[in-house]
């Protein structure tokens, strides 16, 4: 018996431990979240290099190998300067800032870039989907807000919150995994969205990541008789008030790219709690 309430005990403290450190990670998370934020509302200009950026430095995954992936390894600047990543040096200075201030607030240790960019990312999808909302208000924000919030997508984004915990790169990927993508061919694109596990769904759903000329990107999917059905249906989703079938297979598609290569700690930037002495208390 007293064996069963040993047991009994040490299961208590393991769920006691493990709440403490989803309720840390959960509470980081958030800070994050809101850091994101603010520096894509003060630069709306970097959405489609974050969008880019997440998606460039996840499809160097080689599934032969297993190396490669959402692994932060863009930032190496010797990956940064290859052709297919020209113009996202100043998404990843605004990032190294971002950085510098979660840092500084973080209680589990630095928060990694493959992380970073991947929630970057994230922020930067929110954001068009909240502008999508305020668009179909005419304009007017508080409406556009209350839209999303009632027919929106956010609570779509459970299981790419819980993929927390990616490690960076030591070096660079190799060279020549990731097309030019406004050079690139349609075939061109689908072969290499394949060789990640990915179809024709996936590359219409990914439009807005493939460069900063989206409107020239969908128009030039639309011309693949295996991409063109999911490009009219993601744009008459966009049509509709909640666009739920363009933002659920985003998200759904967002989230599988970004773990891409990664096996994520679910304890990360967890920390210690101080243990408060009862005795030293005055009551």
């Amino acid at each position: 018996m007293e064996l069963l309430a040993s047991s009994g005990s040490w299961v208590e403290m393991a769920s006691a431990a493990d709440l403490i450190q989803r309720r840390q990670r959960s509470e980081f998370l958030s800070s994050i979240k809101d850091t994101l934020s603010k520096a894509i509302e003060g630069n709306p200009d970097v959405i489609p290099s974050f969008l880019t950026l997440a998606l460039n430095d996840a499809m160097t995954y080689d599934k032969a190998t297993k190396s490669g992936g959402a692994n932060g390894s863009i930032c190496f600047s010797s990956e940064l300067s290859r052709p297919e990543n020209k113009g996202l040096s100043g998404a990843v200075r605004l990032l190294d800032d971002v950085k510098n201030e979660i840092d500084s607030y973080s209680k589990g240790g630095p928060i990694s870039y493959a992380d970073l960019i991947q929630f970057a990312a994230q922020g930067a999808v929110k954001s068009t989907f909240l502008a999508a909302a305020i668009r179909k208000c005419g304009g007017n924000e508080e409406k556009g807000r209350t839209l999303y919030s009632a027919y929106g997508s956010n609570g779509q984004w459970g299981l790419f919150d819980r993929n927390f915990g990616r490690s960076d790169a030591e070096e660079p990927d190799p060279d020549g995994r990731v097309p030019v993508w406004e050079k690139a061919s349609v075939q061109e694109m689908k072969d290499k969205f394949k060789a990640i596990g990915f179809g024709p769904r996936q590359l219409a759903v990914m439009y807005a990541f493939l460069g900063p000329n989206q409107d020239a990107t969908e128009a030039l999917l639309a011309t693949d008789p295996d991409v063109s059905p999911w490009v009219q249906k993601y744009q008459r989703s966009r049509e509709t008030v909640s666009q739920t079938d363009y933002e659920v297979d985003l998200i759904t598609t967002l989230t599988k790219l970004s773990c891409l290569g990664q096996q994520i700690n679910y304890e990360a930037y967890t920390y210690p709690v101080k243990k408060i002495e009862l005795s030293k208390l005055k009551l």
